[in-house]
Formats: structure tokens, sequence, C-alpha cells
């Protein structure tokens, strides 16, 4: 393995979660896993989406916290999701990973390996590569 492997930096115990599952699902992840910002969708282990923090609290405006609300039981994941988001492979380096991160509108990649769901590297990551490196 290379030295700058994006598997070395990326997290590989990835929440996911299926399109048909209710919002609801989306937003006890986001409330128990705080760090979490960006969540794969899977449909028999490939990825076909990505949920943002900033997908899940456009589409429940208004809601507010209580699990009872009508949109968290009515609205899918399928719903709110980014459809065919962008991705890297395992073969991916930290400084490949880097430069989209830098130049993209992208805030987290997911990482694919043989067509499923490896990993997944935020900015967070990143940042935290560079400031922990030692030449």
């Amino acid at each position: 393995m290379k030295s700058n492997s994006i598997v070395q930096v990326m997290t590989s115990d990835v929440i996911s979660v299926t399109p048909e599952q209710n919002i609801l699902d989306v937003k006890h992840i986001y409330e128990n896993k705080k760090w979490h910002h960006h969540i794969p969708v899977v449909d028999h282990d490939k990825l076909i989406g990505m949920v943002s923090l900033v997908d899940f609290m456009y589409h429940i405006m208004g809601a507010g916290i209580s699990d009872d609300h009508e949109v968290y039981q009515k609205l899918k994941v399928k719903d709110i999701m980014t459809a065919k988001p962008f991705y890297l492979t395992t073969k991916a380096t930290v400084e490949d990973v880097a430069k989209v991160l830098a130049t993209q509108y992208y805030h987290a990649v997911p990482i694919l390996e043989n067509d499923k769901l490896a990993g997944i590297v935020s900015t967070a990551d990143i940042i935290n590569y560079f400031l922990n490196k030692t030449d």
C-alpha cells in the first residue's frame, strides 16, 4: 500500500442508509453521531446516492425535533438524496481527494472498491492527515 493511499485516511466503518428508509432514520443518525455530515445511500452494497446534512435540513424545515412530525414518516431517503454521487476508488491517493475537496463543491467523498462502498473521506480527515503528517 502506498504511503499516501486514501485507505489510510478514510473512515471504513461507514454508516449508510437505503433508499427506502424513512428520513426519521437519517434524523437519528445525525442526533447520535454528531460528526456525520454525509451519509451514503446504498442499494445491495452499491452506492446510489448521498444525503448531506444540508439536504436533510432543507427538507425538514419547520418540522422541529419531535419524531412524530409527519415529514419524518412521509419522506424516504430516496426523496432527499443526491443521486449518482461523485466518488473515488481505493486506488486514489490522499492528494487526489484533497484536490477534489479543494476545487469542487464536495465536503466528503465516498470511496469504492470493486463497486462497493469501502469508506468515506471528509474535508476534516484530509486536514487532519496533513496536520499530523511527519516527513
